[in-house]
């Protein structure tokens, strides 16, 4: 089990025009599709000259993982955020809030649609695609650990089985409250939130 307080392994700043790059091919994926994203389009969404996405991620395959890994990476610093959140209130005794921050990171998400969109659109060609497969692997397997940790820090009954199950939950909780309408969706990821942690509380089947 990961330990919270260690210290954690830290990707390689992106340079501003990276930053810039990959920003515009998220807005592209999420409005266009996995179809629309040419390095053509991420220039005249960035509002940069033909040629600079090309310049720094020179194919389509470059493209399309360096913006998995942008877009798993921010989803896992979310995580993270919310787990270092959930420590500091159950220290204090406060697990409501920490319940309270998985909510507020989960409609924020919905609401602000762009990194689950991109993800979803990126998940469905990693199944045609290894390399894209083996980064949605690698960055799922953190994202388990994490959960993993913050089931632990609760004082659920946990396991590497159970967090994996909770992950897969959460991306269809995430997916379908993505079709509810706006003032659907609080109440929805209420509902399912609580549903899904009253299931998970029972004991493993042997």
């Amino acid at each position: 089990m990961p330990d919270p307080e260690a210290p954690e392994e830290q990707a390689p700043a992106l340079s501003p025009r990276r930053r810039q790059l990959l920003d515009a091919a998220l807005h592209v994926i999420t409005d266009e599709g996995l179809r629309g994203l040419t390095h053509r389009a991420v220039d005249r969404r960035a509002g940069l000259p033909e040629g600079s996405c090309s310049a720094y991620l020179r194919t389509r395959a470059a493209l399309e993982a360096a913006l998995t890994e942008y877009v798993a990476a921010a989803l896992l610093a979310d995580v993270n955020a919310l787990a270092e959140q959930l420590r500091c209130t159950l220290e204090d005794g406060g697990e409501a809030a920490g319940v309270e921050g998985a909510l507020e990171l989960f409609e924020r998400w919905v609401d602000q649609r762009e990194l689950l969109v991109a993800r979803l659109e990126l998940t469905m060609a990693a199944t045609r695609d290894d390399a894209l497969a083996q980064l949605l692997a690698d960055h799922r397997s953190r994202l388990v650990e994490i959960v993993a940790t913050i089931m632990e820090a609760t004082g659920k009954e946990h396991s590497a089985a159970r967090a994996e199950a909770l992950v897969a939950s959460y991306d269809g909780i995430l997916l379908a409250a993505l079709l509810k309408p706006d003032d659907q969706r609080r109440t929805f990821l209420t509902r399912s939130l609580e549903l899904l942690g009253t299931s998970l509380a029972a004991h493993e089947p042997a």
